[in-house]
């Protein structure tokens, strides 16, 4: 069954992410849920009501209804090379949250990323070059790992993923006064997560996701 508006408004953020974490886990043991989709898509057709918001990167191997193993309206889902938050997805998240009663936002980064690779390697093509700067923050931040500062080094590719997640997450509270006063009320949960696209795994960043009690620490 699709989410309805009584059965988002009973869920905990906190319930959200087990939800979250229960369907990756059924994703990888292979025993994803049957659903009926266009059955879903007539029961949506009047409203949505998605319990999570997640923000990745459009790369193919992330697709995020199905590592999560959701269903038609069960999540609002952003896409931008790079997963990281400008004016406009901002936006679209604070509509998924303050308006669509979304009780979770995930910024979901995956190990080899193209557009981090981009970035740690200074690529420069077209438009692209604007949209990887935005993860440059990342690349200049990253600064305990030994041996080169490109896409050569794993390691060093890694790490940039991880901390553009980090650096997204607390960016999306900072930027978005709205995003701020949910999480403050208890009313929203900011999580990253990394997509591990050689197994399929989604590992959440718990001990720094933002919540009402860790806004401000």
């Amino acid at each position: 069954m699709a989410l309805t508006a009584e059965t988002q408004a009973a869920l905990t953020p906190e319930q959200v992410i087990l939800r979250l974490k229960d369907g990756n886990q059924r994703f990888l043991n292979g025993t994803a849920v049957e659903r009926d989709f266009l059955s879903q898509v007539r029961q949506t057709a009047g409203g949505q009501y998605p319990m999570a918001a997640i923000l990745g990167c459009i790369d193919s191997r992330v697709p995020h209804e199905i590592v999560f193993d959701k269903g038609v309206g069960d999540v609002f889902s952003a896409r931008v090379a790079g997963n990281f938050v400008n004016t406009d997805i901002l936006g679209s998240l604070e509509f998924a949250t303050a308006v669509a009663g979304s009780k979770v936002i995930v910024v979901l980064g995956h190990t080899e990323c193209g557009a981090v690779k981009g970035a740690c390697d200074n690529v420069e093509l077209g438009n692209l070059t604007s949209t990887l700067a935005n993860i440059a923050p990342a690349v200049y931040a990253v600064d305990d790992i030994a041996g080169p500062r490109t896409s050569s080094n794993s390691d060093f590719v890694q790490e940039v993923a991880h901390t553009n997640v980090e650096l997204t997450v607390q960016n999306m509270v900072d930027r978005s006064p709205v995003i701020r006063r949910l999480v403050e009320s208890g009313d929203l949960i900011v999580i990253g997560a990394m997509h591990d696209v050689a197994t399929g795994e989604v590992t959440f960043f718990e001990d720094d996701m933002i919540t009402a009690e860790t806004i401000d620490s």
